[in-house]
């Protein structure tokens, strides 16, 4: 959810921080703010709202800084080599400068920033204010920095030898404090030159450089400067210097991370020349789908996945399957559910990852959960992934992010190859969901004997064609994009769909919600005369999404019907159909033409024009389209 970057090495770090925060600014943020030490002093700046807020905040302090001669004495704040800065979303307290993060001390000697939700606050809130702390913020996380500072002097107190080790030790005394999900960085101006962070359930790498190092919540905000990065494990303190990396466990065992290498580097974080990020990734779609689909499939005809701890046996006994996300990921959890019962004839149930645990759903060794995260982080998702655990239950993730924490307590592990995606609308993400699905649904069909490997193959194939099938759909997109633009005045916009349409009307509509601020909704076709109908007025655009009339024959004569309702009562129809298919023409104002896949593929083409026209009409309506309001990209707390 938030952004974090931290840095310790001989450069000066505001400009490394604030870079590190521009390429974060993808995943939600309302405040902004960065802490430096600079000649054994701590100082601060943070400001409400963008990041250009504290940009001109921070300009108009360094020209200060420069008139008074402070920067000569070697105190500006652009002069530090060890920094902390933060992109807060705001959970405890409104989205205010006094809210923003670092959060200090009251002698401001220490600064700690801090994503994710510290559960039990209120309690160390009411023992810090009846020791005499008084708090200048309404936020979680100013109690980790009143206790951080009381566990330093205590140290001090106690004898213990000053420098970065002890403020690591401090850190692993606040953090066995803390419940709930956090990832914490902190500076201390006593101890120039040094950083630690802490996590728990909240994501943290490490980027390794040389004479520097980095800290950071995504490895985006580091790779214009290093490629090699540690993956921190669960309830593990780091503490980085210029020239040092040291990891323990909370109790202060020594601990390792993960390293890894990123094969992608800083330009894949820029427009490329798009207006947006989304359009960008929209246009990746077709690329993102073949190298998740790259390697799957053996000699022999079987499906590969990529860490599976399962044996043919465990998927064997597998008698229901679960579906859990949120979002767009439920989305695509809906469109597998297609699938997999095809395939498999195994029942396959989706269900939201908020309600999943609440519900006291019946799991047992029999079950699979296929839990799906394009972050790895997404907090009900782990929270419903650890139920299924704890129910005995075998777990397989679909996600994005090597190294993240629902693939490492997964037992089975398929990723997306995607690459980053910036915006915060899901686009190439989705997709490459539902082709990961659609490979764990094959995959069963084969352990299970219900699909033989010629026919895994053909399947296979299938897939393989739809990347082109989608560079022909995307070189023809501008009318829809067009079309787009004359709708920018709708007040409201409607999606219906049957089958796997039905999932594709409802992103359709999530996706026009996200970036329009409009009312859409997404509903079956069939349950138009049960109540939705009578929201159709003169010239409510309703969107269809038709089934091809090949192999679906009966639906698609159904979802044609269904047209004809809507038009006869004033409907503005754009119909979503395959090429060639003639009978929607009369009652379509537009047609947007896809290319012939097979039904249960389908989806693979349908979103894609219904991403492009929330684009469109987001940015015909003046909005921000890669950061809508009050959105994040990873969702880290419950």
């Amino acid at each position: 959810m938030c952004g974090i970057v931290g840095y310790a090495g001989g450069r000066p770090a505001l400009g490394i921080v604030l870079d590190g925060l521009r390429r974060l600014e993808y995943r939600g943020y309302d405040s902004a703010g960065v802490a430096v030490i600079c000649a054994d002093e701590l100082l601060t700046e943070k400001r409400a709202g963008k990041l250009a807020n504290l940009e001109k905040a921070l300009h108009e302090r360094v020209a200060e800084d420069s008139d008074s001669q402070r920067c000569a004495q070697g105190g500006g704040i652009d002069t530090g080599t060890t920094a902390i800065g933060h992109t807060r979303w705001a959970t405890h307290g409104g989205p205010t400068d006094r809210n923003a993060h670092p959060h200090t001390d009251p002698a401001g000697r220490v600064a700690v920033i801090h994503n994710g939700i510290i559960e039990n606050f209120g309690k160390l809130r009411a023992e810090l204010e009846a020791d005499g702390v008084v708090f200048s913020s309404d936020t979680d996380t100013e109690c980790a920095a009143h206790l951080l500072a009381g566990a330093l002097a205590r140290l001090r107190a106690d004898g213990e030898q000053d420098g970065p080790r002890l403020l690591a030790e401090a850190m692993r005394e606040v953090s066995r404090r803390l419940e709930g999900a956090f990832t914490l960085l902190a500076v201390d101006s006593a101890v120039p030159g040094a950083v630690v962070g802490a996590r728990r359930n909240s994501p943290l790498v490490v980027g390794r450089g040389a004479g520097e190092n980095y800290l950071a919540s995504d490895v985006a905000a580091f790779i214009e400067h290093t490629r090699e990065a540690i993956e921190l494990g669960q309830d593990q303190v780091v503490l980085i210097t210029a020239d040092e990396i040291e990891i323990t466990d909370f109790d202060g065992q020594p601990a390792t991370g993960k390293d890894f290498h990123i094969d992608w580097d800083a330009s894949a974080a820029e427009k490329g020349g798009y207006d947006w990020f989304m359009l960008k990734e929209i246009e990746e779609q077709p690329a993102a789908i073949a190298d998740t689909l790259l390697g799957r499939l053996t000699e022999n005809g079987e499906i590969m996945l990529d860490e599976v701890r399962l044996s043919d046996q465990d998927l064997r006994d597998v008698d229901k399957v679960f579906i859990v996300a949120c979002g767009t990921s439920y989305h695509a959890g809906l469109v597998a559910k297609y699938a997999i019962e095809h395939w498999t004839r195994i029942p396959c149930e989706v269900e939201l990852a908020s309600e999943f645990r609440y519900r006291d759903p019946v799991l047992d060794r029999s079950t699979l959960v296929v839990v799906i995260s394009q972050s790895g982080e997404t907090m009900d998702t782990l929270m419903a992934l650890r139920h299924a655990k704890e129910q005995k239950a075998r777990v397989l993730a679909i996600c994005n992010t090597n190294g993240s924490t629902i693939p490492r307590e997964s037992d089975a592990v398929l990723y997306t190859h995607g690459g980053p995606e910036i915006a915060v609308a899901s686009t190439k993400a989705f997709l490459t969901q539902v082709v990961a699905c659609y490979l764990i649904g094959l995959h069963l069909a084969q352990v299970r004997g219900i699909k033989y490997a010629d026919e895994v193959s053909a399947v296979v194939e299938q897939l393989n064609q739809v990347p082109g099938k989608l560079r022909d759909l995307l070189e023809r997109i501008e009318p829809v994009r067009e079309l787009g633009r004359d709708l920018k005045d709708a007040r409201t916009v409607l999606f219906i769909g049957r089958h796997v349409g039905y999932p594709v009307a409802l992103e359709g509509a999530l996706k026009l919600k996200e970036l329009a601020y409009m009312h859409a909704e997404g509903f079956a076709a069939g349950e138009l005369k049960h109540g939705p109908i009578s929201l159709i007025d003169q010239g409510t655009p309703v969107v269809c999404v038709v089934p091809s009339p090949a192999g679906r024959g009966m639906l698609h004569d159904k979802i044609v019907s269904n047209i004809q309702e809507v038009r006869a009562r004033g409907a503005r129809t754009i119909v979503i159909a395959e090429e060639g298919d003639e009978a929607v023409l009369p009652y379509a104002d537009h047609v947007i033409p896809v290319p012939r896949t097979p039904t249960l593929l389908a989806p693979l083409l349908t979103t894609v024009p219904l991403q492009v026209l929330a684009a469109e009409i987001a940015a015909a309506r003046g909005h921000d389209v890669d950061q809508p309001r009050n959105l994040a990209k990873s969702v880290t707390v419950e």
